[in-house]
């Protein structure tokens, strides 16, 4: 189905895309603050329940803004929630390092889940549509893989600066590159092409109200976007939330706490790799896609239960395997969506994964808390191997979308 027409050549057009693309999703991601707040709240005496307090305060945020911002993508300007957003951040990064506390910790992750609603379902949309009016829809996978594996590569490289920049400079410096970045990041957002036709004028209250109407009615409607919107947060939720514990896991290794942003450059190459995969990922059917999803699972499980640096491979290598899962999800919702409240509906898709994740947050704390960080990864491959299981029953995968090919559990066309 293509929403607009061009005549053309999409060459052009698609490289400024993605290379804006690109490069927002780098600097989005370059931030020296991520493999150290963590260890950061730690330091100031947060407990395992305070940290998972933040981190669900986090995600309850986006379940708040989600569904209206996505409704403001839809009515007004994507491009303008994109630029605004990491401005917030900015300044929540910047009151984590100047007034370190609990209360300033959450007022930041407070911006940054305002910050990262705004962008969610905007995103996508933008990206999604500007392919497809350059008649590219075809190449969403792989450019939303390959924009992945540019914020991954951020991360690393964030994760290398981090060690030298904090001793030179202590928590300050490392504050200032992260605003430093979060301001780059407005300032590229501000390039993205948006060519979309303005919404029919209608009253205030229905123009609100009139995309989140129509994606829901099209989700009730089609069991196959029903089935997509489920298949996000099965995906997503897990592995998001453990991210966040992760230099926790590889502390309790017995890693030196200078060297552990190394280690978690291992982990994000395995989820680089999974990003970059996407192209060719896009031909599994139902069978791979649950294959994939079962095979992290053990990779997970596996890893975390061995306690060693060693095992924190197969902890990279499952992390690979959840990010490309991911983006396989995504690229089967957009595929599914029509053009009428894409970005509402993606951003419905997110208020599940947000909710999600705080539950996952809420078990995390009660096993960790009582536990240890190693079995509360092993725990939470548990999830996986079941939507795996109900993916292979054929319950996660599509049948025959109206005027399309019949698609596979991605929603790539099956062999």
């Amino acid at each position: 189905m293509t929403l607009f027409s061009s005549a053309r050549a999409p060459g052009t057009g698609v490289r400024r895309l993605t290379g804006t693309l690109y490069a927002y999703a780098f600097l989005d991601d370059f931030v020296l603050l991520y493999p150290l707040y963590a260890l950061l709240f730690a330091e100031h005496g947060l407990t395992v329940w305070q940290i998972s307090s933040l981190f669900a305060l986090w995600s309850l945020t986006g379940v708040l803004l989600e569904v209206p911002s996505g409704v403001w993508a839809d009515t007004f300007s994507r491009r303008t929630l994109l630029w605004f957003g990491p401005l917030l951040t900015a300044a929540g990064f910047a009151l984590w390092v100047l007034a370190p506390s609990y209360w300033a910790f959450a007022l930041g992750f407070v911006l940054w889940g305002a910050k990262g609603a705004l962008g969610s379902g905007a995103l996508e949309a933008l990206v999604y549509e500007e392919l497809d009016r350059l008649g590219a829809a075809g190449r969403y996978g792989r450019v939303l893989g390959r924009a992945r594996a540019a914020g991954l590569v951020a991360v690393m490289a964030a994760m290398g600066l981090a060690g030298p920049v904090l001793t030179a400079g202590g928590h300050p410096a490392v504050g200032l590159a992260s605003v430093l970045a979060c301001l780059l990041t407005a300032a590229t957002a501000a390039r993205f092409p948006e060519h979309r036709e303005p919404p029919a004028r209608t009253g205030p209250g229905e123009g609100r109200v009139r995309p989140l109407r129509s994606g829901l009615a099209e989700a009730r409607a089609d069991r196959s976007v029903r089935a997509a919107l489920l298949l996000v947060p099965a995906v997503t939720a897990v592995w998001g939330a453990l991210d966040e514990y992760t230099p926790l896991l590889v502390r309790d290794t017995g890693v030196a706490g200078h060297a552990v942003p190394y280690w978690l450059l291992l982990v994000w190459a395995g989820a680089t790799a999974g990003g970059l995969l996407a192209g060719a990922g896009e031909r599994l059917g139902g069978g791979g896609f649950a294959g994939l999803l079962a095979g992290s699972a053990l990779a997970l499980a596996a890893g975390a239960a061995a306690r060693t640096p060693a095992g924190i491979v197969l902890v990279a290598l499952a992390f690979g395997g959840f990010q490309l899962a991911s983006v396989l999800a995504d690229a089967r919702l957009q595929e599914r969506i029509g053009a009428t409240g894409r970005a509402t509906l993606t951003s419905v898709a997110g208020v599940g994964t947000d909710l999600a994740t705080v539950a996952v947050f809420g078990v995390y704390a009660a096993v960790g808390s009582a536990t240890t960080h190693a079995a509360a990864f092993v725990l939470c491959a548990v999830p996986y191997l079941l939507t795996a299981l109900l993916v292979a029953a054929g319950r996660g995968t599509g049948g025959r979308k109206a005027g399309g090919a019949r698609t596979g559990g991605t929603g790539a066309p099956a062999p």
